[in-house]
């Protein structure tokens, strides 16, 4: 019993250590607490204090954290005039302090040897200076300022100007140099106050109907303090073309068209999706771009080659800052940046081939790559229907955004960087994995099995359906001919989900696709793995098979490349040597195969793409329709499919043509593309 009460008494001692020592630390840090806080503000830490409102351009707060002796030399309006002028003119942007040294002097001064370093519209600017602090009652330090606190030897009679030489943003050619995008005329419709009539506001209700734009608008940019009597005011950019819009304002007393230069798009819609378009930057991008050149008033892309290209399209604008006097002499130069205009372009596109198509789909919901299998270069990229890059960048009323937005028809949708359900137009790849993985023989007769078809009974009401009853061997070649949706599905099964998926991978399916333009995946399936019924229907291009057109178009190249799928590109090279972007992707004699499988689907009185047939030209090609509805008995959207590749290896410009038509049915399904492919070919 002794020994517990001796136990208890020991935690006892070490309970009043343990308190007491806490206290010591609670008392020890409250007294550094308030030694701290009487010493006050640390110079250094006002300083920087001073730049982070620099940074903010909280001019009014850094006029409070000036000296009473500096306030009484300068205005708080002065101040803020003169620091916003400066910094905002020169574009100041993450500016940067480096404290060098701190000496303290007599009456509570301190002063501070630093350098500063900041981005501005010439560049970099990095410099040494220095300043006093002097602590006041409250023990904060208040900076002792003079002009030269913005910059080195700066007086209050000298001004630091800025002068900016705006760089030529590099145009766009195509293949044959060809205007796609650059620098042309545009005209501007606007008014002069003197020359309008006495009954001014039946004038600019009229103006505002032809505009586009409402009353309250035009009187705004009227009523400005620059404007004068004679005065041009701009109201509405249009396209020079536009003579319609042009002669109604012009029956509008007041009323003056200029020309003034502006970025054009020569082919408009026709290559929009592709070109994209600029415009003034946003608050958002400038506040992301920060420290990159720009300012509230620079262009930048905004979509298609236009913006992925930027960087070389823009240039650098030419930039020099400097200090004059007060008579206006140059008193040194603080920095400089040499104008350098933006590099052009030029694509790998045939400008009259993008028209041709484009114009050929009659404003139908579609997609259409036309490429050299040989070279990968791409001669056309179109989706439609698309919007004008002229309109964005002439201006469009919040009528006109909303009209193009909200069109059901989505013209700002890009069809061919998306993935589509390829239908039949599938086939021919299942026979090539089949072929290339050694479990697919292409003679061997699958049997018939009528118009539908279930593996067995496990499949429940489940059946695989055709359009075309055939008394040909049921092989690889007949198939191909007829579409046989029943072969496919079989040749998917034998081939098995693992070498299926594996072959899949094995041209490019669920990785990105390597194209200047970014591309959607094409995808196999929604899970890991395929369940037997959707491993049938992924056979003939069903299922989840989704696939992107450009893809597809390397893929339809590796039937003339030996296997081999080409890698496609945009930009225009001289002598560019032949890349590939999958070797061997299927084997020599699966390519060859269906190669000569394709050319009987056109050449073939039974062949789906017979009506293709172009005299004196050898071509390959599927058709294909692919339906989009959950359920077997339910109506769905229908997709027409039309891929065609030059099948003579003499030829010097061979093609491969990979079409897509939304809303098939109601056009007459893929035979609604023959016409728009075929022509290409002759």
């Amino acid at each position: 019993m002794r020994r517990i009460k001796g136990g208890v008494k020991m935690q006892k001692k070490q309970v009043i250590i343990i308190v007491s020592s806490i206290i010591a630390i609670l008392i020890i840090g409250i007294i550094v607490f308030f030694v701290i806080q009487s010493q006050g503000e640390k110079p250094e830490e006002a300083l920087n204090r001073y730049i982070s409102l620099i940074n903010e351009k909280k001019y009014e707060d850094m006029y409070q954290m000036i000296s009473d002796t500096s306030k009484e030399k300068v205005t708080k309006e002065n101040f803020i005039e003169r620091n916003q002028a400066i910094y905002e003119g020169i574009d100041m942007a993450n500016m940067n302090l480096t404290i060098k040294t701190i000496n303290k002097k007599e009456n509570n001064v301190q002063e501070i040897e630093y350098e500063i370093s900041m981005d501005t519209n010439a560049g970099k600017v990095t410099y040494t200076n220095q300043t006093e602090l002097t602590r006041n009652k409250e023990k904060k330090y208040g900076i002792e300022w003079d002009d030269s606190m913005i910059y080195p030897g700066l007086t209050s009679e000298q001004k630091i100007k800025v002068k900016t030489l705006s760089a030529e943003r590099g145009s766009i050619y195509d293949r044959n140099n060809i205007l796609l995008a650059g620098k042309g005329s545009i005209s501007s419709i606007g008014l002069v106050p003197g020359k309008m009539s006495e009954n001014a506001e039946d004038d600019l209700a009229k103006l505002s109907t032809i505009l586009g734009i409402s009353v309250d608008s035009i009187q705004k940019k009227l009523s400005a303090s620059y404007v004068k009597e004679d005065t041009f005011v701009a109201l509405k950019n249009v396209a020079k073309e536009n003579s319609s819009i042009k002669e109604q304002a012009l029956t509008i007393p007041g009323v003056k068209i200029t020309t003034t230069s502006s970025r054009v798009y020569p082919l408009g819609e026709e290559a929009a999706q592709l070109i994209g378009y600029v415009q003034n930057i946003s608050a958002e991008e400038l506040e992301e771009l920060s420290g990159k050149g720009y300012n509230s008033s620079s262009i930048i892309g905004k979509s298609g080659l236009e913006k992925i290209y930027e960087d070389k399209l823009r240039g650098t604008d030419g930039c020099e800052i400097y200090i004059v006097d007060a008579e206006g002499e140059r008193v040194k130069t603080i920095a400089k940046q040499d104008l350098k205009n933006g590099e052009d372009i030029k694509l790998t596109i045939d400008a009259n081939m993008q028209k041709q198509i484009y114009n050929s789909l009659e404003g139908n919901k579609g997609a259409f790559v036309a490429m050299n299998p040989k070279t990968g270069e791409v001669l056309a990229l179109v989706s439609t229907p698309s919007y004008n890059s002229n309109d964005f960048v002439l201006g469009m009323t919040n009528e006109e955004w909303k009209a193009i937005s909200e069109d059901e028809n989505k013209p700002m949708l890009n069809r061919y960087t998306q993935t589509w359900s390829p239908g039949s137009t599938f086939k021919p790849v299942t026979g090539a994995i089949g072929m290339t993985s050694g479990t697919l023989d292409p003679n061997e007769d699958f049997g018939t099995s009528g118009l539908s078809w279930q593996k067995d009974s496990s499949w429940g009401d489940y059946k695989v359906t055709t359009l075309t009853p055939y008394t040909e061997t049921a092989n690889l070649r007949n198939a191909l001919i007829r579409s046989d949706n029943i072969y496919f599905a079989k040749a998917a099964l034998k081939i098995g989900e693992t070498n299926f998926i594996e072959g899949l991978k094995k041209i490019g399916f669920g990785e990105d696709i390597p194209f200047e333009q970014g591309l959607s995946k094409s995808s196999y399936s929604n899970e890991e793995g395929m369940e037997e019924i959707q491993l049938a229907d992924s056979g003939y291009g069903q299922g989840e098979i989704l696939v992107n057109p450009v893809h597809m178009a390397s893929i339809y190249s590796a039937f003339v490349n030996e296997g081999n799928m080409i890698k496609p590109y945009l930009i225009y090279q001289e002598d560019k040597q032949v890349e590939y972007y999958k070797e061997q992707a299927f084997s020599k004699e699966a390519a060859e195969t269906i190669k000569e499988d394709l050319v009987q689907v056109v050449e073939s009185p039974n062949g789906t793409a017979h009506d293709a047939k172009i005299s004196g030209v050898m071509i390959g090609a599927k058709t294909g329709t692919a339906e989009l509805k959950k359920s077997k008995e339910e109506e769905g959207e229908v997709i027409g499919w039309f891929n065609a590749f030059t099948a003579d290896e003499n030829e010097e410009n061979p093609l491969v043509v990979v079409s897509m038509i939304e809303d098939a049915n109601k056009v007459g399904g893929s035979h609604y593309l023959f016409p728009k492919v075929t022509a290409l070919f002759q």
